[in-house]
């Protein structure tokens, strides 16, 4: 990513990263929400999700380009291992390696904190329209994750009903006793660059 920096989110980035989602939520199918939510939401969503896993964005020539995250796959204990991934990616930095440059930060954090299991959940169709493609299946395909489950019509939007697919992708080894996952706080100092 020429000109390029990933970086851990603040919440005085809320109102940019809700520029890059809003689209999302207006325009396509890729999100399920129906209303874009507030920069006081978006604050709070960041805010929460830095409490235990990262919160990434990507710059370009000084602008925001995109985000990931990750976040709790179930609260059960012994899920510990396992989170949800999440990018967005500027409409007009789509295809430009935004997104994979994203995904290998998280992942490199997440590694850290002792992560092994990496899960997608996106939304999917069988005849690709104005509101949802199955670019992002291809796209979490060429990064290592494989589809491990998938519900039939489960999301309703723009008048039409959605599949929905897991993606899976394991970044580390599943030992007898695995070692105790750690906050995102407690390996960001441990985080050089990214």
């Amino acid at each position: 990513m020429e000109d390029s920096t990933i970086r851990i989110a603040t919440k005085q980035d809320a109102a940019k990263l809700l520029e890059i989602y809003a689209p999302y939520v207006e325009k396509t199918a890729i999100t399920f929400e129906y209303t874009v939510p507030t920069v006081q939401e978006f604050e709070n969503r960041i805010t929460r999700t830095l409490e235990k896993y990262p919160y990434i964005v990507a710059e370009r020539n000084g602008e925001i380009a995109g985000y990931a995250y990750a976040g709790a796959f179930k609260e059960r204990a012994a899920y510990d291992w396992a989170v949800e991934t999440t990018v967005y990616v500027r409409n007009d930095q789509r295809k430009t390696g935004i997104g994979r440059a994203l995904y290998e930060a998280l992942e490199k954090i997440l590694s850290t904190q002792n992560i092994l299991n990496l899960n997608a959940c996106i939304a999917y169709t069988d005849v690709e329209d104005p509101y949802l493609s199955n670019d992002s299946v291809q796209f979490h395909e060429h990064l290592g994750y494989r589809i491990v489950g998938e519900f039939y019509q489960c999301g309703y939007k723009f008048g039409r009903w959605y599949h929905m697919v897991w993606m899976e992708k394991h970044i580390g080894e599943h030992r007898e006793h695995p070692a105790a996952v750690k906050t995102f706080g407690e390996v960001r100092g441990l985080i050089a660059d990214l």
